[in-house]
């Protein structure tokens, strides 16, 4: 017999795969619409998040919505609620959500550079966390849901 908490962890990553092959492989399901903005040749973040949209960082923020809610009275999914992330301690942000302990021992407060890393790939950033999102290979659109994120974190 199985334990519960196994398969809604399966189901939930299989679903978080699934959504976002479908972003990356359909087109029609893309949430972001317009044309990509080029990213030039070396720039770095901080020149991302001059330029960042927080508007098209919600739109990539959609395949996100299926497990984090951002609103100030939004409660946790599967994953934490996201008001306020940025600045936050990371891996207690959500005081009533349950945080892997691989998340909880990076320690450390969410900064862009650090939310980049973890947006481009969950695993890498704390080994063991139960996140089940690949990753965001785009740098603009990581910049464009930092932007968000940062947005989100107001009072």
């Amino acid at each position: 017999m199985r334990h519960p908490l196994l398969s809604i962890a399966l189901g939930v990553g299989i679903g978080a795969c699934a959504v976002a092959l479908a972003w990356r492989f359909w087109p029609g399901f893309a949430p972001n619409q317009r044309p990509p903005r080029p990213v030039p040749e070396n720039a770095t973040l901080a020149d991302l998040l001059r330029d960042a949209d927080p508007a098209a960082g919600a739109q990539v923020f959609r395949m996100c919505g299926s497990c984090h809610s951002v609103g100030r009275a939004g409660g946790n999914l599967d994953g934490p609620n996201l008001h306020g992330v940025m600045g936050s301690l990371i891996g207690r942000n959500s005081p009533r959500f349950s945080y892997t302990a691989a998340l909880q021992a990076v320690g450390g407060r969410w900064t862009p550079e650090r939310m980049d890393a973890w947006l481009r790939d969950p695993q890498a950033f704390a080994p063991g966390t139960s996140m089940g999102f690949a990753g965001l290979e785009s740098a603009r659109d990581r910049a464009d849901v930092i932007a968000y994120l940062m947005r989100q974190t107001g009072p």
